[in-house]
C-alpha cells in the first residue's frame, strides 16, 4: 500500500499545487493532509484524486476548521496510522504530537514546514513539510518506509 502524505499546502486553488505532487498522488491508495490547506477547493482537487484523509490546521478556513477533524486515527495496510496538524513550536513537537495518540504505528504531523522521517520508540513520525516544498510517501508492506519527495 503506497499513502502520499502532504502539508502546510497554504493555497487558495488546487491549480497552484506542484504537478510532480499531482502526478504521484494519482498513483497511491490513499492521500492525507496533515493541515493548513486554507481553501475548500484544494480539499475537494485533492478528493478528485483518491481517497482523502484530512485534519484541520491553524491557518485553515473557518470553513475547514468546521469540516475537519483535529485529530484521525487510521487503518491502512494493517497499520494504525494518527493525524494531526501539531502546534506550537518545532522543538518538542513530537513530544506534542505522541501524547495526542494511543498505540499508533506511524503519526504524520505538519505545523513546522520542517521534514521528518524518523521512528521514535517504535513509532514512525512522519512530517512532509511545506507542501510547495515536499511531499511524503509512505509505503507500508512488511514494515513501514517513508520517503520525502523534494520539490
Amino acid at each position: 500500500m503506497r499513502i502520499g502524505v502532504v502539508s502546510d499546502t497554504h493555497m487558495y486553488s488546487f491549480q497552484e499545487m506542484p504537478q510532480k505532487l499531482v502526478g504521484a498522488f494519482s498513483e497511491v491508495d490513499l492521500i492525507v493532509h496533515a493541515g493548513d490547506i486554507v481553501s475548500l477547493r484544494v480539499l475537494e482537487g485533492l478528493r478528485g484524486l483518491g481517497e482523502l484523509k484530512a485534519v484541520r490546521g491553524n491557518m485553515d478556513s473557518a470553513e475547514l476548521k468546521h469540516l475537519l477533524p483535529e485529530k484521525e486515527i487510521v487503518l491502512a495496510g494493517g497499520r494504525k496510522i494518527g493525524i494531526t496538524h501539531g502546534s506550537g513550536g518545532a522543538w518538542g513537537i513530537e513530544e506534542r504530537v505522541r501524547r495526542m495518540f494511543d498505540e499508533v504505528d506511524v503519526i504524520i504531523y505538519g505545523h513546522t514546514h520542517v521534514t521528518k522521517n524518523e521512528q521514535i520508540g517504535g513509532t514512525l513520525f512522519f512530517n512532509p513539510g511545506q507542501g510547495r516544498r515536499s511531499f511524503g510517501i509512505l509505503t507500508i508492506e512488511e514494515g513501514i518506509k517513508g520517503e520525502i519527495v523534494r520539490l
